[in-house]
């Protein structure tokens, strides 16, 4: 009977999505209040039955109900209850469901959390929510209805979930990449409500930023989270691997952050109009894009969910019409509102300008990278690899080259500033980098001219925003600090552009001074590594909660102390027989020491890998500043500033920066 009602419970809120796509648009244009006050609970009705069902499927998932097709799938009665429970969103069907439950959560929070806004304008951006919601509601019923039963041939017990997927990465993970890849159809849905009014001015995208900084800053954190989760549970010891899945939630990402910038452009001078709103639609088309290959079958991934052309097809049509009608509707309407603001080139709009140059063909060059094998393949003109040495090759001149004007954009003027007023803030920071780098880069390490050249930039972007903090604590000359002025958008501002500068640092540090050594070792041999002695005591079995366990215990020494003891694993599951490794990981700020067991070889031999990573903890500290940051500019004040009497709110004057002021 659960089934059953969580079907209906989908059904109910497929019904109310088609209502809310209807009714308030149709109000929006009737000027019926009455229709267009509909929108707030529609939507609340749609989270209240999405949940609903999502709660019955988690119950069928704890009650091993395996009449349940995605439940005989994916769990198992052995399998602890918390991942019974992740289990739900880790196959296609429930992951679905989930993006639909965040999809509906964040409408439900437009609603309520954009009360001030005109009334037309939260009918239009709800309805076109409601659309999105149409749409994926009707993917899960016609072709991926979670509630199907095995009826009357219930299995025993169930398949299991895979290995891969039992970690607390999948409680963690999917629920954040979700709620930044689902949240981007929220400054989508502004803009497209704003080209149909026709007012693309500095309200709409105020009204949009902190939607969109929050949506980019869950993304930033699902990525960082992917890539901790890939680093520790798949036993390669890479960070990021450029697998066509992984791309498939970075490409929205870059997009995502040239929209961040565009916006507090258009915010603040009124400029990059047209340009703001094609990036909002890029945005969340990439992230439909990614929806599309991690669910068609035409990527072979540990992250793909599903291999049915007919799903594939459903969202292919679904990413057209979603795609092609946005881009109608905008080249209808943009000419007419497009920017007639001026400014200099030396501003700071121009540097932003490079700023969302610089991550658009970023993405643009991920994007062709990934789709290349599949149209090649598709059109049957060979089969096709692209790989770590072509992003890395495009990838990183790109970032090399946005680092500069992360320095010089904090200090920088609207409408038109000066070289010379650039030199005169940054000469010192870059005099004191250029000399600290090289002998930073030695004091850690071997000289290497790649980590001097990111010691140089990361730091020069770190000094600069310092700078710039120390500038606004200390306007005003009554000797006094101002803290009032360091608002919840400059701060995100500055934790994002320190944190970037950390991704790079730590990147370019791991990626040149990483050891690695691949060897047999048995009971009592010792090898050593990145100065440090690894030393296998002892091999032994250990019972899990449901897989048995090998066991090598390695003592970890530098200069003949003991620092650390490691036990990395090689675990067989008993429901499924699948054999996965665990690694074991010492972990520092300066570096990581990783051991992973690979497969027995003869009387108690092993294949061991042992790594030695400096720096890599830099990445996911960063990405965390990051994502923090972005978050963080959410609480800003102006923000929740009420619109009276339905007027729209003039644009407020500030001289922060971007994405985060």
């Amino acid at each position: 009977m659960i089934p059953e009602l969580g079907h209906i419970s989908l059904i109910i809120a497929f019904a109310l999505a088609i209502g809310l796509t209807v009714i308030p648009f149709w109000g929006s244009f009737r000027a019926n209040v009455a229709a267009m006050n509909l929108a707030p609970s529609l939507a609340v009705g749609i989270l209240v039955f999405t949940a609903t069902a999502f709660g019955l499927l988690a119950t069928s998932f704890l009650q091993d109900d395996f009449s349940v097709a995605v439940v005989a799938a994916n769990s198992n009665s052995l399998l602890p209850p918390i991942f019974k429970f992740s289990a739900l969103w880790g196959n296609h069907e429930g992951s679905l469901l989930l993006w639909v439950l965040i999809l509906s959560t964040w409408m439900t929070a437009v609603a309520f959390l954009s009360r001030g806004l005109p009334l037309t304008m939260i009918a239009r951006v709800l309805s076109v929510m409601g659309l999105i919601a149409v749409g994926f509601l009707t993917f899960s019923l016609l072709t991926s209805n979670p509630f199907e039963r095995l009826l009357p041939n219930t299995p025993l017990d169930g398949s299991d979930l895979n290995p891969l997927l039992q970690d607390p990465g999948l409680i963690i993970h999917p629920p954040l990449l979700y709620m930044g890849y689902v949240g981007l159809s929220v400054p989508f849905a502004f803009a497209i409500a704003a080209l149909i009014g026709g007012r693309l001015d500095a309200s709409w995208a105020r009204w949009s930023r902190p939607w969109t900084n929050v949506a980019w800053g869950f993304l930033t954190l699902g990525i960082m989270l992917g890539s901790w989760w890939a680093y520790y549970e798949l036993g390669w010891g890479g960070w990021w691997f450029w697998d066509p899945v992984e791309n498939a939630s970075f490409m929205p990402w870059l997009m995502g952050t040239a929209l961040v910038h565009s916006l507090a452009v258009t915010e603040k001078r009124g400029v990059f109009r047209s340009w703001t709103v094609l990036l909002a639609i890029f945005a969340f088309s990439l992230s439909l894009l990614g929806t599309f290959l991690v669910r068609s079958g035409v990527l072979t991934s540990v992250h793909a969910f599903a291999a049915d052309p007919e799903r594939g097809l459903f969202i292919l049509v679904f990413l057209a019409l979603v795609v092609g009608g946005s881009l109608l509707l905008y080249g209808l309407r943009a000419p007419a509102v497009a920017s007639r603001v001026e400014y200099d080139v030396i501003s700071r709009e121009s540097l932003l300008m490079v700023n969302n140059l610089v991550f658009t063909v970023a993405a643009t060059i991920v994007l062709l990278g990934t789709l290349f094998p599949l149209v090649m393949d598709a059109f049957s003109l060979g089969k096709y690899s692209v790989g770590p040495p072509y992003f890395n090759a495009v990838f990183v001149p790109l970032m090399a080259l946005l680092m500069p004007f992360m320095s010089i954009g904090p200090i920088s003027r609207w409408r038109q500033d000066s070289p010379r007023r650039w030199l005169h803030e940054l000469l010192v920071p870059a005099i004191a980098m250029a000399a600290l780098a090289p002998l930073l880069s030695m004091m850690l390490f071997d000289f290497n001219l790649w980590v001097a050249l990111a010691v140089l930039l990361a730091g020069w972007v770190t000094l600069g925003v310092l700078r710039d903090v120390w500038r606004r604590l200390a306007v005003g000359g009554s000797g006094g600090l101002q803290w009032q002025r360091l608002s919840p958008s400059f701060l995100g501002m500055t934790f994002a552009h320190i944190g970037f500068a950390a991704v790079v640092l730590g990147a370019v540090v791991v990626t040149q001074h990483s050891e690695e050594q691949d060897l047999r070792m048995t009971e009592g041999q010792s090898a050593e590594l990145g100065g440090y002695r690894f030393e296998m005591t002892h091999i032994s079995q250990q019972p899990g909660a449901n897989y048995v366990a090998d066991q090598a215990t390695f003592v970890v020494s530098y200069d003949d102390k003991i620092i650390a003891t490691l036990v990395p694993e090689k675990r067989r599951y008993l429901a499924s027989g699948q054999v996965m490794t665990e690694a074991a990981i010492d972990a520092g700020i300066l570096r990581d020491l990783y051991i992973a067991l690979g497969e027995p070889i003869g009387e108690r031999a092993w294949a061991v890998r042992l790594q030695y990573k400096p720096m890599v903890r830099w990445l996911w500290m960063g990405a965390f500043l990051i994502g923090f940051g972005a978050l963080l500019t959410s609480l800003d004040r102006r923000y929740r500033v009420q619109v009276v009497s339905g007027q729209e709110p003039s644009p407020v004057k500030d001289q922060g920066l971007g994405f985060a002021r």
